[in-house]
């Protein structure tokens, strides 16, 4: 089973929780991150050095983040916990309902495979993370990890919640953030028995994250020559949820042009492996696995992936992803590596007709020929390719919750 231990968790003091925390900053246009770094006492102030400062010297910003982060400390604006787990919830207005346990996973089980990943990496930012994190010894976002919904656990959580929060804000997009600290020794052993019971932990967000502490870790050992595997440098701040607490939503796709062909010969290649139907102007959202909506010509068709192809392809990877890319991206519209296209737009839709209509819109534009709308991967089609070590292709889940940057905080050299 892989490690799940506890930790000294770093957070804004209760003047400044509503200030220093923000979205993850791919969240921002850059216009915004400047306006951003200019609030006194905001995480984003704090690495502004690193997002807003025109210098070349990077090691100079990323040092000067550090120093930044422990003046905040010493100002008591921000305020370590001792060793604890904590429960997390996020209210969504929508009165969607995610929680879990903040703590640590450990690389070596991350390498191991005990921490199964359904996503490649790609290597220059796996890279230029590790390199943040070795100057800046601070992981400020969790990586999402996800498991088979243990009642125990379950259980535990409910008693919990029953006890007054650390912290209890609303973000501006509306969303409830609450925060129990779990320190107490006879809590964290029940704990500690129960997560020993996973037998693994996959990722659903945060590949790169997880990717690129692994790798800064593996650069400390091999200069560590004292190296025993308890040092800060091998853990992974983590959010772990159960697939009670996790909602996967669908991520479709925009293509440009049709490569050379006409709509009519573009339809007549896709019939080789899929069913058509035209629906006409009434929009189509797929109903199951196999069935994709697609958008073309100002009409929508739903393509039925045929029996023959689904048996030919169930022992490998039968995603309807795969499928799209696989037999009409790459055999008709000549896309060999999604991973390095700029052919492909991606868009994430919601799990309901709202993602086919911006399909629509989109390609009515006219800087779109053809749009796909992709039923989501199930809970358990993600567990089964993790479990193969099959990769997904670029962009295949949209996982809620979505994490906050910098609410709680690992400090990796304590």
């Amino acid at each position: 089973m892989p490690i799940f231990k506890p930790f000294r968790g770093i957070r804004p003091s209760e003047d400044y929780v509503d200030k220093f925390p923000t979205h993850p900053l791919d969240n921002f246009t850059q216009e915004e991150i400047d306006k951003k770094a200019q609030e006194d006492s905001s995480y984003i102030q704090m690495i502004k050095p690193y997002v807003v400062s025109k210098s070349k010297d990077i090691d100079r910003n990323l040092r000067k983040i550090r120093t930044n982060f422990e003046e905040l400390l010493d100002d008591k604006k921000l305020v370590q916990d001792n060793s604890s787990y904590y429960l997390y919830e996020q209210v969504l207005p929508n009165k969607s309902v995610f929680r879990g346990l903040l703590g640590l996973v450990s690389v070596e089980d991350f390498r191991n495979g005990k921490i199964k990943k359904h996503e490649s990496t790609l290597t220059q930012r796996k890279e230029k993370l590790a390199y943040y994190l070795d100057k800046v010894n601070l992981q400020a976002e969790p990586v999402l990890l996800t498991y088979l919904a243990n009642p125990k656990i379950e259980l535990l959580m409910n008693h919990e919640e029953k006890n007054v929060p650390i912290m209890n804000y609303v973000s501006d997009n509306g969303t409830r953030h609450k925060i129990w600290r779990i320190d107490n020794r006879l809590k964290m052993m029940q704990y500690k028995e129960v997560l020993e019971q996973i037998d693994s932990f996959y990722i659903a967000d945060g590949h790169h994250r997880i990717g690129s502490t692994a790798l800064n870790a593996q650069n400390h050992q091999n200069k560590n020559k004292k190296h025993n595997g308890t040092e800060h440098y091998n853990f992974v701040y983590s959010f772990l949820v159960s697939n009670q607490s996790i909602k996967i939503h669908d991520y479709n796709r925009l293509l440009e042009d049709l490569n050379g062909l006409t709509e009519a010969e573009f339809l007549k290649k896709v019939e080789h492996n899929f069913l058509i139907h035209e629906k006409g102007e009434t929009p189509y959202y797929p109903s199951q696995k196999f069935h994709i909506s697609m958008y073309l010509g100002g009409k929508f068709y739903s393509l039925h992936v045929k029996y023959e192809l689904r048996k030919k392809q169930s022992e490998f990877n039968d995603l309807d992803h795969f499928l799209l890319e696989e037999f009409i991206l790459k055999d008709i519209l000549g896309i060999e590596d999604p991973k390095t296209t700029d052919k492909i737009t991606y868009i994430k839709g919601n799990s309901n007709i709202e993602g086919i209509n911006l399909i629509k819109e989109k390609v009515d534009s006219g800087k779109y020929k053809v749009g796909f709308g992709i039923y989501p991967v199930s809970f358990n089609d993600l567990l089964k390719v993790s479990d193969k070590n099959i990769k997904m292709p670029p962009k295949c889940t949209y996982i809620e919750p979505k994490l906050v940057t910098a609410l709680l905080m690992y400090d990796m050299k304590q």
